[in-house]
């Protein structure tokens, strides 16, 4: 490899796209260097960064190359790297913490609690480059069978909604509400079928959402006005309601539609982001003995777990992307995602 400049994109906010030239990085130890193959556009880049920075903590964006939803090809391995080979294909677990915190080594870094955690496109630079400098324990070979793309939307929607489906238990015995079908409801909607729902029902006022998860047939039935949401659920589930509800929204009606329509001793699961709730806590929550949970990104493990699973049945969550990008068009690629009426949009190196 001898180009030592590569183009790279940040976010200043203002909805704004900013190319920038900027070094291509050298491993360090423990480090690889990716080539660039597919990088995701999560809600969360839109919500905290392209449209103002307004994140703190964990979502505080350090003016670094955007992408949170990384996957490429190892070209350089970093001092004492014995894990992984020039040639592999890797997702990335997009968040690097300090290994020593209990929740780091629970193998969750997105919890991480020490100041040195950095994630990717948020503290430290991520996929919106030719290349990106990983960690070599953050990375994760591909199954055979299971491509770039799929890798990427792994990296943090597909892992999302797999983390939140686990955390709800969901199994053959349940019917399964997802409320929102963006890209981690139809994550939701695609993995839940897997995991042995027997009915998913799909809340998504925005037409073009809801027309698309008919056409891939992740749901058994789609509500686009809430009002019709009682009937539905009603009728698909005999006046019970669903076993399990997971929201993806972020929206406060939704979600409280999510913990409404959860069954008597169901589980109600918030994965979407920002935002605020108020309900009766004793009608909704106390008498109906509904666990609530709140579930954030997924674990080393789990992502792993989902790799593997997706190779075994065959899946390609490449199925919900509706428009590809190359990096020169970023900036049209998130005024797309940012309209929120479209599957997933996602920048390519093909």
């Amino acid at each position: 490899m001898t180009a030592r400049t590569m183009p790279a994109v940040r976010l200043p906010g203002d909805s704004t796209v900013e190319h920038v030239t900027v070094d291509v990085p050298t491993p360090g130890p423990g480090q690889v260097l990716l080539r660039m193959r597919a990088s995701g556009i999560c809600g969360s880049d839109i919500r905290a960064i392209y449209r103002e920075h307004l994140g703190h903590g964990a979502e505080a964006y350090q003016g670094v190359v955007a992408g949170h939803e990384p996957c490429g090809d190892v070209v350089e391995l970093g001092p004492g790297v014995t894990t992984l080979d020039v040639g592999d294909a890797v997702a990335v677990y997009h968040i690097t913490g300090c290994g020593a915190c209990d929740e780091c080594r629970l193998g969750y870094p997105i919890g991480c609690t020490s100041p040195t955690r950095a994630g990717h496109g948020w503290q430290r630079d991520g996929g919106h480059a030719d290349f990106m400098l990983a960690e070599a324990v953050s990375c994760l070979r591909l199954p055979q069978g299971v491509t770039h793309v799929d890798g990427a939307l792994v990296s943090c929607g597909f892992g999302t909604a797999y983390e939140g489906l686990l955390r709800g238990r969901v199994s053959g015995r349940d019917r399964l509400l997802v409320t929102g079908l963006g890209p981690v409801g139809l994550a939701a909607a695609m993995l839940g079928k897997h995991l042995g729902a027997s009915t998913v029902i799909g809340l998504e006022p925005n037409a073009e959402r809801a027309s698309l998860a008919r056409e891939l047939d992740l749901v058994d039935v789609v509500v686009t006005d809430p009002a019709d949401l009682a009937d539905a659920v009603g009728d698909a589930t005999g006046g019970r309601g669903c076993e399990v509800a997971i929201d993806c929204s972020g929206n406060a009606q939704a979600r409280l539609a999510a913990l409404t329509h959860t069954a008597v001793r169901g589980r109600c699961v918030m994965v979407g982001e920002g935002g605020r709730i108020d309900f009766p806590v004793s009608d909704l929550l106390i008498h109906h003995q509904i666990d609530l949970l709140g579930s954030w990104v997924t674990s080393l493990g789990h992502m792993a777990e989902l790799l593997d699973l997706l190779a075994r049945w065959g899946e390609h969550p490449e199925r919900i992307v509706s428009r590809r990008f190359s990096l020169a068009e970023t900036s049209e690629a998130y005024a797309v995602a940012a309209e929120g009426a479209s599957g997933k949009v996602v920048v390519t190196w093909d």
